[in-house]
């Protein structure tokens, strides 16, 4: 029969020589009645150094035993996410190639476009196209020309054809068919497509400025975003009375957004027209809001007009020549400050910029004109029929020389009087 610290000490002993290295242990018997700590004075020492050993090596093992416990933890955790990853690297193989040839976000992370933004972003590129390719038809009617006719016919062909390629792009999306490979081809042949018939229209329109009056032309914006804008060289005097008058087109819902916009040092909304959400049209001056009576996003063009007197602050409204809306107590006694930047397209949160795409107008724009004075209506009227004596603004006149554009926003030939017909 052994002593019971023997029988402990061989229990314990792999687990010791684990957590001790090289020790030696040293065991000795004790008869039944003998008296274990003159038994244990032979040894390595007193009978309260060995148990504070024993409780020590007793602490290793459950520490050791925690370890590995938390070790094979951590090894099921990594085994189960190498399980997912594999799993997706064989299921999901569009995942992987569709994460390709996209750059990082903000976040630092691979993003993917969803097939139906990518869809939609091509869409609204043709439709670009398409409107583009639609003024220069126009131009080609003013100026019979059969070459022009024959480069109108040619882009015709190659936006079908694009439309075409979107279309099977989307059933083969739809039915799984595109491998990482092939859809990778497919973006590169469109895109290489799309960046060709730009720069065709492009080369057209250019050949079309170059015969034009320098007021007849239009500016387009034909997405919401927060880069595309265009502004006008001149800053607006100090001004005590103004008239604002455009052509203008858009359907877009809910709101047109911002034609123009004036910011001066210390006001970001000196002077803003603007219609956002569900809200009416607004003239704001000096952050004072009135709101205008007009109806015009139904896709057809529209003169307005704006006029507006420091004194009491009195702003009349017209649409189409026709006066539609007045007013008075809007920012009275408070002139239009000067050295602002004015800009057409977008509104302004700091001097020059601060644009947010919401607010962005979608449509089209031309005849921009502003007086330091208030238009009779007989003079509106003229504008809106296109009257031979219709008046130019004597502080920003429409002239493209006048205009700058941005982020692609274009230009191209219009002529208001041809809209009425």
């Amino acid at each position: 029969r052994l002593v019971p610290l023997l029988v402990l000490l061989v229990l314990l002993g792999p687990a010791l020589g684990q957590g001790l290295g090289q020790t030696r242990f040293v065991c000795t018997s004790v008869p039944l009645d003998g008296d274990v700590c003159a038994a244990s004075a032979l040894g390595t020492g007193s009978a309260e150094e060995l148990k504070g050993t024993v409780l020590q090596l007793r602490e290793t093992v459950l520490q050791q035993k925690e370890t590995i416990m938390n070790q094979k933890e951590t090894i099921r955790e990594l085994t189960a996410k190498l399980g997912r990853c594999e799993s997706q690297s064989v299921l999901e193989p569009g995942e992987a190639k569709g994460r390709k040839g996209f750059a990082k976000n903000t976040m630092g992370d691979l993003s993917r476009p969803p097939a139906a933004e990518t869809l939609s972003q091509l869409g609204q590129t043709l439709q670009s196209l398409k409107t583009r390719l639609e003024n220069l038809e126009q131009f080609s009617r003013m100026n019979s020309s059969s070459q022009t006719n024959n480069l109108k016919d040619i882009l015709q062909n190659k936006i079908d054809d694009l439309e075409k390629q979107v279309l099977s792009r989307v059933n083969s999306l739809e039915e799984g068919k595109l491998s990482p490979r092939n859809e990778s081809e497919e973006r590169g042949k469109i895109e290489s497509t799309l960046t060709s018939l730009h720069q065709r229209i492009s080369d057209l329109e250019k050949g079309q400025k170059d015969n034009r009056p320098p007021d007849r032309f239009q500016l387009t914006f034909p997405l919401r975003t927060n880069y595309m804008y265009a502004k006008v060289k001149k800053s607006l005097p100090e001004m005590y009375a103004f008239s604002i008058c455009m052509w203008i087109k858009s359907n877009a819902s809910p709101g047109m957004g911002t034609p123009f916009s004036y910011a001066v040092p210390g006001q970001a909304n000196e002077l803003v027209l603007i219609e956002w959400g569900n809200n009416p049209m607004e003239i704001l001056i000096n952050d004072k809001v009135a709101k205008l009576p007009f109806v015009i996003n139904d896709g057809k063009w529209h003169h307005i007009c704006v006029t507006w007197t420091t004194r009491d602050g009195v702003w009349e409204a017209y649409q189409d020549g026709t006066q539609t809306g007045n007013g008075e107590n809007l920012a009275p006694y408070h002139p239009i400050k000067p050295q602002g930047v004015l800009v057409l397209g977008q509104e302004q949160d700091t001097l020059g910029g601060g644009f947010d795409a919401t607010q962005a107008f979608l449509g089209e724009l031309a005849h921009f004109n502003v007086w330091d004075r208030k238009l009779s209506p007989g003079e509106v009227y003229g504008l809106a029929t296109c009257s031979s004596k219709a008046l130019a603004g004597n502080v920003i006149a429409w002239a493209e020389s006048n205009i700058d554009i941005y982020g692609g926003a274009t230009k191209w030939t219009f002529e208001a009087c041809r809209q009425l017909n």
